[in-house]
């Protein structure tokens, strides 16, 4: 009876491991948020001040969307009521107001703001920089222009920031579309602006855009959009990744294949109802991450939404 009872005690063992065994090679899956209300966004941003979720977007003037607990969103002020004037010395063909891909961070008891204004395809582009002491109070202090390229002279393009900190706690910042690609420079903490050598991080060819960067556990992940965005159902973005030890680089997929060289793991390629995922915004939020990014409705006319899911880590890989 004693052998008949230790054996089934094992076999209960064995199960109890090969289950635990199996669960760990599931994939984690993040959890989609749900949400409801104001949700037409393109490029979106994330970040929360106190209790409240705020989102910046492009759009007229800026567009900027809040949320008491980040499902239920609402349209509020645009951050430009008017034009800047210094805007049409870079872009001077740019749409009325029209002002793309914000990112705000909070550094230093501020909250920054980078964004761009551009013509369409040409790399006539700045991005220019908004802070402020509080969101909910919105006394934005206009800062000015923080890097510029020109059709022609430069390379690079001017647009799509991320400003990212790394493990020092120092201020750097992303940017770049197309053209030549992602690219790094340190930022200056006391302008808040670029300071030393502009580093080149990601290139593909079909297009790659709107980098943003996170740190973790002695990795920095980059992730970018690659494809084509804007087209409604027809936009062909996609979200990859790589991660380095270095915040230059050279930033590798799972295959190891350098971002530089065009590579770059999938992380959202859309499904049927969301087409073209990309912009997207990684936010650490307490201890957790989540990623913010826009996809088009195929059963709403192909309109632009934003999506918020989290996003998790398995084996130092970013997954949902």
């Amino acid at each position: 009876m004693r052998s008949i009872l230790k054996l089934k005690m094992l076999l209960r063992t064995i199960a109890v491991s090969v289950l635990v065994s199996l669960i760990s090679t599931i994939p984690v899956q993040a959890a989609f948020w749900d949400l409801t209300g104001d949700v037409g966004s393109h490029d979106p941003t994330l970040i929360k001040e106190g209790n409240l979720w705020w989102s910046p977007c492009t759009g007229t003037g800026l567009a900027m969307k809040y949320s008491s607990d980040g499902l239920a969103w609402h349209n509020g002020v645009q951050i430009f009521a008017s034009e800047l004037p210094w805007w049409r010395n870079y872009a001077p063909k740019m749409g009325t107001n029209d002002v793309w891909a914000p990112d705000i961070e909070y550094y230093n008891g501020r909250y920054y703001m980078y964004y761009c204004v551009s013509e369409f395809g040409k790399n006539n582009s700045a991005i220019g920089l908004t802070s402020c002491s509080s969101i909910l109070t919105g006394d934005w202090r206009d800062d000015g222009m923080v890097i510029s390229s020109k059709s022609g002279t430069n390379a690079y393009n001017a647009i799509d920031p991320n400003m990212v900190i790394d493990a020092n706690g120092s201020p750097w910042l992303i940017f770049g579309s197309w053209f030549d690609g992602l690219h790094i420079v340190k930022l200056n903490t006391s302008t808040m602006k670029p300071t030393g050598t502009i580093y080149s991080i990601a290139y593909k060819s079909g297009g790659i855009e709107g980098g943003s960067m996170i740190y973790k556990d002695g990795y920095y992940y980059l992730f970018a959009s690659i494809g084509v965005c804007c087209q409604g159902v027809n936009s062909t973005y996609k979200i990859i990744y790589g991660r380095s030890t270095s915040i230059t680089g050279p930033f590798k997929d799972k295959n190891g294949t350098s971002m530089a060289d065009g590579g770059g793991t999938i992380l959202d390629s859309g499904n049927s109802k969301w087409k073209g995922p990309g912009g997207q915004d990684v936010y650490k939020n307490g201890n957790n991450y989540v990623i913010a990014r826009h996809a088009y409705d195929a059963d709403n006319n192909g309109a632009p939404t934003l999506l918020i899911s989290d996003l998790y880590f398995s084996n130092g890989w970013p997954s949902y």
